[in-house]
């Protein structure tokens, strides 16, 4: 089902740079503030091509972000700051971390490849969740103008023996597996999250990797916006050469008596992390809803009507005066058993809990999957049916704010940049496995997977 391939990836020269001054998080995950940090830190910093500033006068023809992006990444190449790998290889890619929010320290393992490009209605690729137009109308303009991926895709897979894992992180064989030895690769990123990256050349293990990988489907973990954009430009390029997008790899020669398939056409795949949902380190944290610019909005008001649909707890001060910050809060609410929200607002905060008869006609359009889920519940009768904010307005991003820290949320409601934050549990992966091999989506921003993925680890150019 799923092709997989070695490539030679565009790399940052060490001995050019300080690896830790070059890389960022993923473009959807970078606040102005962390774009102008990553400005400073290094002019070879990968910002200036993921998500470079926009200028007064910058126009549609150009010159504009993306021109600058490309004429940036050209130059890094011309330069020798960042240079292209001699032979094909796949990268093992390990990720140790704390859970946010407690002191457990968790081992994420994956390996970075090209995957190839499939639409949904293939089964072979699966999402699991909306996305919004105008963040993948941004790519494709970024995408056309450099003609490179330099972030990549988090892709899940299922492996339940851990074969794969176990190629390229304990024994291939006669063969030491490359994450044996030291890494090529070692930097902590701001969230003290440490990166290690080994390189995998020899073609012998590439292609029992390649073997393994065949029959397996693959679940967009992170991505969805610059997987569906990438599909389009695939499209696109396959019909301007005239090309089948399902066309066959081509074997092409790495050593003496030895191939590995390659894409039939460079556009047909794009870079990937695969991990394995069944190996242990996966994380996912809950993406918590601020509501903004809500006329007439009062909390008590809030309150009153959402008990139609749901029991309502306010959450007093306590004997001493003062009312839960963010930990007690999220305490408080991963504490109640099944689907809960807190409505924080200036106020007070409310414990919502579900009335099932009533959000029953709410809800009953929906697949029975997604009807005991907390973000389906919260989309269809908080922010539909009591805030009055329809899907389109949601999905456009009008009023709704998506935040990882509880803290942030509550602090936008304190400052009166928000009106009322929703905090959320997180969904399982079990959850999301299920909804999405079944060929349906949640709302938008549904997971938040933790860590994220290093941009400027590797890349892959088209040209």
């Amino acid at each position: 089902m799923a092709r997989l391939f070695p490539f030679r990836a565009l790399r940052y020269d060490p001995t050019r740079v300080n690896l830790t001054d070059v890389v960022t998080q993923p473009y959807d995950k970078i606040t102005p503030a962390m774009q102008d940090a990553y400005y400073a830190a290094s002019p070879h910093n990968l910002i200036r091509v993921i998500l470079g500033k926009h200028l007064p006068a910058d126009t549609e023809a150009g010159p504009n972000v993306y021109t600058r992006a490309a004429a940036t990444l050209n130059d890094f190449r011309n330069e020798g700051i960042l240079k292209e790998e001699t032979e094909p290889a796949l990268y093992i890619y390990s990720q140790t971390y704390t859970v946010p929010g407690s002191s457990e320290v968790r081992e994420r393992r994956g390996f970075i490849a090209l995957g190839q490009l499939h639409d949904y209605a293939d089964k072979v690729v699966y999402r699991h969740e909306q996305t919004f137009p105008k963040h993948k109308s941004d790519r494709l303009a970024l995408f056309k103008a450099t003609r490179a991926y330099c972030e990549q895709i988090y892709m899940l897979y299922s492996d339940p023996e851990s074969k794969v894992d176990h190629l390229l992180f304990d024994t291939a064989g006669a063969q030491q597996p490359a994450a044996m030895r030291a890494p090529d690769v070692e930097i902590t990123d701001e969230y003290d999250v440490i990166h290690r990256l080994w390189k995998l050349a020899d073609p012998d293990i590439i292609q029992q990797v390649l073997d393994a990988m065949a029959d397996k489907w693959l679940l967009i973990a992170d991505g969805h916006h610059r997987y569906e954009t990438s599909t389009t430009y695939m499209h696109e390029r396959a019909a301007q050469l005239g090309v089948d997008p399902n066309a066959p790899p081509v074997d092409t020669a790495v050593a003496p008596g030895k191939t590995l398939p390659q894409p039939a056409f460079p556009e047909q795949a794009m870079m990937m992390t695969f991990v394995n949902i069944d190996a242990p380190g996966i994380t996912i944290l809950p993406t918590h809803r601020v509501a903004f610019n809500l006329i007439g909005f009062d909390g008590h008001e809030f309150a009153t009507k959402a008990e139609q649909y749901f029991n309502v707890t306010e959450i007093h001060a306590t004997q001493s005066g003062h009312y839960p910050g963010p930990e007690a809060l999220l305490h408080r609410l991963n504490d109640t058993e099944g689907v809960a929200f807190i409505a924080a607002t200036r106020d007070g905060d409310f414990l919502l809990t579900p009335k099932p008869e009533a959000i029953a006609p709410l809800i009953a359009g929906l697949p029975k999957r997604q009807q005991q889920l907390d973000v389906t519940q919260l989309h269809k009768v908080i922010l539909e049916k009591l805030l009055g904010l329809n899907e389109e307005t949601v999905r456009a991003g009008g009023n709704i704010r998506y935040l990882r820290e509880a803290s942030e949320a509550l602090q936008q409601v304190g400052s009166g940049n928000a009106d009322v934050a929703f905090l959320i549990k997180p969904i399982t992966l079990e959850q999301m496995k299920d909804i999405s091999l079944n060929l349906e989506v949640m709302p938008q921003k549904s997971t938040d997977f933790y860590p994220k993925l290093l941009s400027g680890l590797a890349m892959y150019t088209l040209d």
